[in-house]
């Protein structure tokens, strides 16, 4: 295919007004991210995105870290515990509190009589504490021994602050077709944390454990760190600058490069006119996404347009279209 302009000023060094204009919207991406942790750039780099177009995109490292909250809680230690030691999770489209009543109810609440992820003696709710525990209860093939557990990862006891490379084309580049978000995520935050696709909630549930959000939707993993899978009201200081009239404030840029809003217009009523990826036409016909509700396990349903890529660690080259999709 052939490259766009900006990938061929990339190529060639040419342009020197277009080459001014890419540093302004290098410091634009950077003021954008200005509350976040930033290990690397913003630069400019030579990406292909995810049907094969090559064209130029930001590349940005950026650590797990929100800076204005602490995450957690996510598991309640003992089943008299309320809201406030645990977090959250996804139940028939809303969220509810994981407190210890939610864990007692458990066999109710899913029809099966084998949920018991705690000591009925003493009350003690089983959770997972360690690496090496969160490691193996985790991953889709939960180990046995930690089924009928709470499981959560906590930052403190990975080996280092896991960093994400995000690699987002400057330009939206249109697509044959959508694309699935638990490709590479949503997209990522203002603060610096992904946005992620699904949870996968029926292999969560299927090994008798849960794996909580805190309040602001979000948890970890060994891979990627701290991460989100749904949006609360913890992403409402979006800077001044990404104000977009009724539509709200952009909380987040999308892996296709487009602005990702908050689920409600700025007035609080509802966003109209939403495609299959939760996305629209704004009155300057500029197209955008609002995330899904909190409890939907969708922050966007999908991307209209061709993505980047999320790498794990930091810098790495962006070849999108080398992905296969997952089972």
């Amino acid at each position: 295919m052939k490259p766009t302009i900006l990938a061929a000023i990339l190529l060639t060094g040419s342009s020197t007004t277009a080459l001014a204009q890419t540093d302004d919207r290098l410091a634009g991406v950077a003021d954008f991210f200005a509350a976040a942790d930033i290990v690397a750039g913003p630069e400019l780099v030579n990406c292909t995105l995810s049907q094969g177009e090559r064209t130029a995109c930001f590349s940005i490292t950026l650590a797990a870290d929100p800076h204005t909250y602490t995450p957690g809680p996510w598991c309640p230690p003992h089943i008299d515990d309320g809201p406030e030691a645990g977090g959250i999770r996804f139940l028939d489209g809303e969220t509810v509190d994981v407190d210890g009543n939610f864990i007692t109810r458990l066999a109710e609440i899913y029809g099966d009589i084998n949920w018991q992820l705690y000591d009925p003696e003493t009350g003690d709710i089983r959770y997972t504490g360690t690496l090496e525990e969160c490691e193996a209860a985790a991953r889709p093939d939960v180990d046995p021994a930690y089924q009928n557990y709470c499981v959560q990862c906590l930052s403190e006891t990975l080996p280092e602050t896991a960093v994400v490379t995000y690699v987002v084309p400057f330009e939206p580049v249109a697509a044959t077709d959508v694309a699935r978000t638990s490709e590479n995520g949503s997209g990522v935050a203002y603060n610096g944390v992904r946005l992620d696709g699904p949870a996968p909630v029926d292999a969560i549930l299927g090994a008798y454990t849960i794996a909580p959000f805190d309040d602001c939707g979000g948890h970890v993993n060994p891979h990627v760190g701290y991460h989100y899978h749904a949006v609360t009201d913890c992403l409402n200081d979006a800077p001044g600058t990404a104000e977009m009239g009724d539509h709200g404030a952009q909380i987040g840029i999308a892996m296709d490069g487009q602005a990702i809003l908050p689920h409600l217009m700025a007035d609080g009523s509802d966003p109209a006119d939403l495609d299959q990826c939760n996305g629209h036409a704004g009155e300057d016909s500029t197209y955008h996404y609002h995330v899904g509700e909190a409890g939907s396990n969708a922050i966007l349903g999908c991307l209209t347009a061709q993505t980047g890529c999320t790498l794990e660690g930091e810098g790495g080259t962006c070849n999108a279209s080398a992905r296969r999709p997952r089972p």
